[in-house]
């Protein structure tokens, strides 16, 4: 059985950071492209930050230079680093694990493509 939980949301100010965690079981990290996700009320899911299995990783415009996404095996926990934060930062985070065909023209930022989900850590910034 698959499972992937995250931790580490909170409500912190405008500028400040926050470290994510997504514990996995069930999957490994060679199997899996991992990926983060937000999604705020009323908005679609939108895909932040994706890393494959052979390491490489992708950003969302929004979020580059602020985001570091990261992967432990030994842990089996996939890592958001949050730096600068802003307001419209404020979401539900999820974690996700799928398995595809990541390209130059797929970069896994779609959540169609996640077969695994995790039940989120909120993220609330204030200004």
């Amino acid at each position: 059985q698959v499972q992937l939980v995250e931790s580490g949301g909170g409500s912190v100010q405008a500028g400040g950071s926050l470290s994510l965690s997504c514990a996995a079981s069930g999957i490994t990290f060679s199997g899996y492209h991992m990926a983060w996700f937000r999604q705020s009320p009323g908005k679609e899911r939108e895909g932040v930050a994706v890393i494959g299995t052979g390491g490489t990783t992708a950003y969302a415009d929004s979020v580059k230079g602020r985001f570091t996404i990261s992967k432990d095996y030994a842990k089996n926990t996939l890592y958001l680093q949050i730096a600068s934060l802003k307001p419209e930062d404020t979401a539900m985070y999820y974690c996700a694990a799928g398995s595809f065909l990541l390209a130059p023209w797929n970069r896994g930022l779609a959540p169609g493509q996640y077969n695994y989900w995790g039940q989120g850590t909120q993220v609330t910034v204030s200004s």
